[in-house]
């Protein structure tokens, strides 16, 4: 053989060579890019549910706050209750519903912290992160 002939074939040799390590990497660095778009998907997931948590905090300690200042202020109760009802969940709205029908009322002392408590309980499960409702 030739030198041209195995110069050809050296050279064959190390364009596939390069063609089949050029195609591995791009198929890792595929899979990497995949993995760091998950990996950023989640985390923007995550804070999502952290500030929607945060914010949900914040809006049933305002209408507790109102809710025992509820002989001086009627409008911050109403206030408070609507943002509870819009922040939800259900289960919140209703007790928070609960709680302030029973303080338009004459009810006893003893049936407004049953209320309140029932109210503490429902946000209190609201407020847990979804990873922790096993």
């Amino acid at each position: 053989m030739s030198d041209w002939g195995i110069a050809l074939i050296a050279a064959a040799a190390a364009v596939a060579g390069s063609l089949v390590t050029g195609w591995f990497a791009r198929s890792a660095g595929e899979r990497q890019a995949a993995a760091m778009v998950a990996t950023v998907r989640m985390s923007i997931a995550e804070q999502r549910s952290v500030r929607m948590l945060d914010q949900r905090r914040v809006t049933y300690l305002r209408f507790l706050e109102a809710a025992e200042g509820r002989a001086t202020d009627r409008a911050a109760l109403r206030r408070a209750f609507d943002a509870v009802t819009l922040e939800g969940p259900t289960e919140v709205a209703e007790s928070a519903r609960t709680l302030v029908d029973l303080l338009r009322g004459e009810r006893s002392l003893d049936e407004i912290a049953q209320a309140r408590a029932a109210f503490v309980a429902a946000a209190g499960k609201a407020l847990r992160p979804p990873s922790d409702e096993a």
